[in-house]
C-alpha cells in the first residue's frame, strides 16, 4: 500500500505542509525525470543545478514541468515555457514566457521576483509578459515517489484536456504523503489529495485572481508557503471559517508561543492558539521509507 493511500485511511491534516517558497519559478523539461530532477533529466545538470540553487538562495522555489501527455510523445521543443509567480504576500501576479536554452532562466533578476509587483521584472526580461489565467501544476515525480505519479498524473491528464496548456506535471512539491498534490499559481497555494473536481475549481478561481472555497479546509489545503507553518495554518483556518476567497484580503502575524493574528483587511482580527502534536501512530511519509512519529497541527482555540 503507498504512503498516501496510508495517510489519507488515518484522516490526519495537511495543514501546514506547505514548501516554503516567496516565489516559484517553472520551467519546462520534458522526458523522464529522476529523484534529483533538476540534475537528473535531459537538463544540462550545470544549468539544472544553478536555477534550482538561485531560486532557493532568493527565497523562492524551482519546479520542472511537463505537458502531461503520453511518455511516448514526449520530447524536447525548441522554445521551453517559462511561469514566474511572485507577489505571493499580497497581490499575486504571474509571468509567462518561452526560452531557446534553458540557461536563459538564469539572468532572472532573483532578488526581484518575491516583490509586490512585477515591474521591475518586466523591464529587466523582455521574454516574460504577465498572464491573466491560472496555472496548476500537478506532482508527477514517479522517481521522487510512486504516489505522485499514480495519483497526479491522470488529474493532470483530464485538466489538460479541458484547459490545454494551463495544466502541467511537475517535479517534487514535496508532501507525497498527501498526493496527489499541486500548486497553483499565481497564489501560490499548495493542495492535497486533489481531485478533478477540486483542481478544476482551483485553476477556475484562479482566472478571477482568487482562491477556491473547494479548497480550503485541512483535507486538501497545505497553504501557503510565503507563510511560516504556524501562520500558513492560522490563515487557512480563517478562511475556511470565513469563505474569504481573495488572496490578498488576510494577513497573519506570529505573536509567538503559537499564538497566531490574522487580520481581515476590513478590520476584522482572529487570535489562534496552536499546536504541532505527535500523532498516536507511526507512518511513512515516502513510499519505501521506514515509519517515523507523524505530527500533525491542530487548532486549540479561536477568538
Amino acid at each position: 500500500m503507498t504512503c498516501s493511500v496510508i495517510w489519507d485511511d488515518t484522516g490526519l491534516p495537511a495543514w501546514g505542509t506547505a514548501p516554503r517558497a516567496a516565489f516559484w519559478v517553472a520551467v519546462e523539461q520534458a522526458g523522464p525525470w529522476g529523484a534529483k530532477a533538476f540534475t537528473q533529466s535531459r537538463l544540462d545538470p550545470a544549468i539544472g543545478a544553478a536555477i534550482e540553487a538561485a531560486a532557493l538562495a532568493a527565497g523562492g522555489r524551482a519546479l520542472l514541468i511537463r505537458r502531461p501527455i503520453a511518455r511516448g510523445e514526449q520530447a524536447d521543443r525548441s522554445a521551453r515555457q517559462v511561469y514566474l509567480a511572485g507577489g505571493l504576500a499580497g497581490r499575486p501576479w504571474l509571468l509567462a514566457g518561452q526560452v531557446s536554452e534553458p540557461a536563459e532562466v538564469l539572468s532572472l533578476p532573483w532578488g526581484e521576483l518575491a516583490g509586490p509587483d512585477a515591474v521591475e521584472v518586466l523591464r529587466r526580461v523582455d521574454w516574460l509578459a504577465p498572464l491573466a489565467e491560472g496555472v496548476l501544476l500537478v506532482c508527477g515525480n514517479s522517481k521522487r515517489d510512486l504516489c505522485c505519479a499514480q495519483r497526479g498524473r491522470p488529474i493532470a491528464l483530464e485538466l489538460e484536456r479541458e484547459h490545454p496548456g494551463r495544466v502541467w506535471e511537475c517535479t517534487h512539491t514535496g508532501g507525497h504523503r498527501f498526493a496527489p498534490t499541486g500548486v497553483v499559481l499565481p497564489s501560490g497555494q499548495s493542495l492535497a489529495r486533489l481531485t478533478v473536481e477540486v483542481a478544476r475549481a482551483a485553476l477556475d478561481a484562479a482566472d478571477a485572481g482568487r482562491l477556491a472555497p473547494a479548497t480550503f479546509g485541512p483535507w486538501h489545503d497545505r497553504g501557503r508557503g510565503h507563510l511560516t507553518p504556524v501562520c500558513a495554518v492560522a490563515e487557512a483556518h480563517v478562511r475556511e471559517l470565513t469563505g474569504e476567497t481573495d488572496p490578498a484580503a488576510l494577513a497573519a502575524v506570529d505573536s509567538g508561543d503559537s499564538t497566531v493574528e490574522v487580520r481581515h483587511s476590513d478590520g476584522r482580527v482572529w487570535t489562534l492558539r496552536l499546536a504541532l502534536q505527535d500523532c498516536p501512530e507511526q507512518l511513512a511519509e515516502s513510499c519505501g521509507k521506514a515509519a517515523v512519529t507523524a505530527r500533525s497541527w491542530s487548532v486549540l482555540a479561536v477568538s
